[in-house]
């Protein structure tokens, strides 16, 4: 009896090499496609066929995009997670995609899955660590098998699709693209070389010229530190991140690049466009900043920088995680209100914020008004110095 697998499949050329290697290896390939906000129907239709074309004995389709704004975009927002402080993790959608590739094993009764990581990057962690974590599959990886044998992958895999004649599109031989609901990443050709990326490797965000004139304003309401409405229009939140990636990325907001270090001890360079969670992380810290403690705001950078490096790393179901974001939902409970953004091209700025929750003083305003004398703020500028002070005067300063 020919044994079944699950494959991961994103219709790129990795996992459809994969599809070839599997099949000819004498799998009964089930192919994967869990949509995570980055296709349309047309594009959804296209890696279907494509899967058949390669031999998969059948195609499954699940969405996502509701739980990857639950599991990932709302701990995400309450963070402020940026690895180190540039990137907003964008491919935490893999942890989505195995496990809703688990699920499918366990329907077909089959403990195989496989995906198409390299050796040399982060997602290897993320797919081998979630399925641990998660299951007790064995991990088919055909790509990361490939780099033992041959030493120009990318060339082999293209040279092996036009052998079986399978056309590859123009942009897979110079990038490698991922798309998903969070935004865009692009890697290769010059990018890898610290160069400018070319002009057409970005797609979610607007090039200077075809900025619209004028500028953009978009009202977002929060409850609890959720997106819930943008322009007072109650949406869905992978609605919300859907219309604000359309709407900013026409103005040329989100777009980004970084360099960071890869878990396994390389540099690794990516393009990225994320119009959508600019959006939010703008507008829910101007509204955060003003209604939470000054301990609380504080507080939130350290557990940003632990939370960001768990799901970089790979260990999004650690248990610490879920320490972290019960803290983070915790912190929420007065993060509601609304907050204007405002963008005249490629930058964005939180103009204004409304809350009935704002910590003020009506009887003091910062550099306007107070109600405290000035012989109390001496007193209180000698007492909270006074540690200083005394070291200044036993060291001699």
């Amino acid at each position: 009896m020919t044994d079944k697998i699950v494959l991961a499949f994103s219709g790129g050329l990795d996992t459809s090499y994969c599809v070839l290697d599997l099949v000819q290896k004498g799998y009964e390939v089930h192919t994967a496609f869990i949509d995570t906000g980055g296709v349309d129907a047309e594009g959804r239709e296209h890696i279907r066929s494509r899967a058949l074309s390669l031999g998969a004995a059948m195609h499954h389709e699940v969405d996502v995009s509701q739980e990857i704004w639950d599991e990932f975009v709302k701990p995400l927002v309450w963070s402020h997670a940026r690895m180190l402080g540039e990137y907003p993790l964008l491919c935490s959608d893999r942890y989505l995609i195995v496990k809703s590739c688990l699920d499918l094993c366990d329907e077909l009764d089959t403990a195989l899955f496989a995906h198409g990581c390299t050796g040399m990057g982060n997602d290897q962690l993320r797919f081998d660590q979630t399925v641990h974590s998660l299951g007790n599959c064995k991990i088919i990886a055909p790509i990361r098998d490939l780099q033992s044998r041959v030493q120009a992958v990318r060339d082999h895999e293209l040279k092996v699709m036009a052998e079986a004649g399978i056309e590859v599109e123009a942009s897979a031989s110079r990038y490698s693209i991922n798309e998903n609901l969070l935004g865009v990443t692009i890697s290769g050709s010059e990018i890898d070389d610290y160069q400018p990326p070319a002009a057409d490797a970005w797609s979610m965000t607007a090039n200077r010229e075809d900025w619209p004139g004028g500028k953009l304003e978009i009202r977002i309401g929060f409850d609890k530190g959720v997106a819930v409405s943008l322009d007072g229009a109650q949406l869905a939140g992978p609605e919300i991140l859907k219309d604000l990636n359309k709407r900013l990325g026409a103005w040329g907001v989100g777009r980004h690049i970084y360099s960071g270090d890869v878990t396994i001890g390389l540099k690794g360079r990516i393009a990225f466009e994320c119009p959508g969670i600019d959006g939010l992380l703008c507008a829910h810290q101007a509204l955060e900043d003003a209604v939470n403690t000054r301990f609380q705001n504080q507080f939130r950078s350290q557990v940003s920088n632990r939370w960001a490096e768990l799901v970089y790393t790979g260990f999004f179901y650690e248990p610490h995680k879920k320490d972290l974001e019960a803290y983070l939902e915790s912190s929420q409970c007065a993060v509601s209100g609304e907050v204007v953004l405002q963008t005249e091209g490629g930058t964005l700025a939180a103009i204004a914020v409304d809350t009935p929750f704002r910590i003020e003083n009506p009887d003091a305003v910062y550099a306007q008004s107070a109600d405290w004398t000035p012989e109390e703020a001496v007193g209180f500028i000698k007492l909270i110095g006074q540690s200083t002070t005394l070291a200044g005067k036993v060291r001699g300063r």
